[in-house]
């Protein structure tokens, strides 16, 4: 991982939830996040290290989380859940908890895919692509 640090070091940069979600694998509730409904044009980073992760054109309405079909490629690493049920997705460069992804739950997408991601764990950028 290109962004190693020290969780002193984390906390000084992230806000205390960012850190809850990003570093300690939470999850924010759902409907409330800040880039869930948005529709603009751009690209989503991690908000801990700023790697582009995602962008709107792999975005969909699907949850109460944002929803994308697919991510920037190499940015993002997958992770069996110790719950046996679950993928946990993260930033292939910090390692920060973006959230899960879900397949073959019959979405009309190329993919066949649902990274469900946390918005508190994106941050957007907006202008072409």
């Amino acid at each position: 991982m290109a962004h190693q640090k020290s969780e002193d070091e984390w906390r000084a940069i992230l806000s205390p939830e960012q850190f809850r979600i990003l570093r300690q694998k939470g999850t924010e509730w759902a409907h409330t996040g800040k880039y869930t409904d948005n529709k603009e044009a751009g690209v989503y980073h991690c908000a801990g290290c700023n790697t582009p992760l995602y962008t709107s054109t792999t975005k969909f309405d699907a949850c109460g989380w944002c929803s994308f079909y697919d991510a920037v490629p190499g940015a993002v690493g997958r992770h069996a859940d110790p719950d046996g049920h679950r993928t946990e997705i993260v930033c292939n460069a910090c390692g920060g908890h973006l959230g899960h992804v879900f397949k073959g739950e019959g979405f009309d997408n190329p993919t066949d895919e649902r990274h469900c991601v946390n918005s508190i764990s994106l941050r957007f950028q907006g202008g072409d692509e």
